[in-house]
């Protein structure tokens, strides 16, 4: 392309040579022809530089496109890898949980077995709980509700009543299973 320019160029200079003799509007008009041709070499040089320079920028990024492309293969190795990370951590967590769970389980066996051998040694020490009962006591008195608060001795006191009559009358084997609302039989005199 800047060779027919050129060749324009030259083509314009004789025309205007061989037009020597014509008038001053056909001078002015070669003038405007040659100031064209000559903008238009200059633009075709710009256009012929920046192609140059977009050809350059080009295999620039092709070179450098080659380079970071990574083929599926290793993809697949660094997925591989990735998910063994991913595997032994979560094997570590868990093996870390199980043994927490373990700690807490052993703890919550001791505090158990410890209260079970204080509970056992309480029921060592308690009086042995009467089992059989006598008829020997008044088969006159009255009948006596128990309210919140109350003891079987309690009750005796407040009544007058020899303990021992009130859990033979009621048969009662265990002082502390009196409950509020139950009505007791209070024998009394002798």
């Amino acid at each position: 392309m800047p060779n027919q320019l050129l060749r324009y160029g030259v083509l314009l200079t004789g025309l205007a040579a061989l037009a020597g003799g014509q008038t001053d509007n056909t001078r002015f008009e070669m003038a405007n022809l040659r100031q064209d041709v000559a903008l238009l070499n200059q633009r075709v040089g710009e256009l012929t530089m920046a192609v140059e320079q977009l050809s350059r920028d080009n295999n620039a990024l092709q070179a450098k496109a080659g380079q970071s492309y990574a083929t599926i293969e290793q993809l697949n190795r660094a997925v591989a890898d990735i998910n063994r990370t991913m595997q032994a951590a979560l094997a570590d967590q868990k093996r870390e949980v199980l043994q927490q769970v373990a700690g807490q389980i052993e703890r919550l066996g001791k505090q158990t077995n410890a209260a079970l051998d204080a509970l056992a040694k309480n029921q060592a020490t308690r009086p042995v709980v009467q089992t059989s009962f006598s008829d020997d006591f008044p088969k006159e008195g009255i009948n006596y509700t128990v309210v919140s608060g109350d003891t079987l001795s309690g009750i005796a006191k407040k009544t007058g009543a020899k303990l021992a009559d009130i859990r033979n009358a009621n048969k009662i084997a265990d002082d502390t299973k009196i409950r509020v609302g139950q009505t007791l039989f209070i024998p009394q005199g002798k």
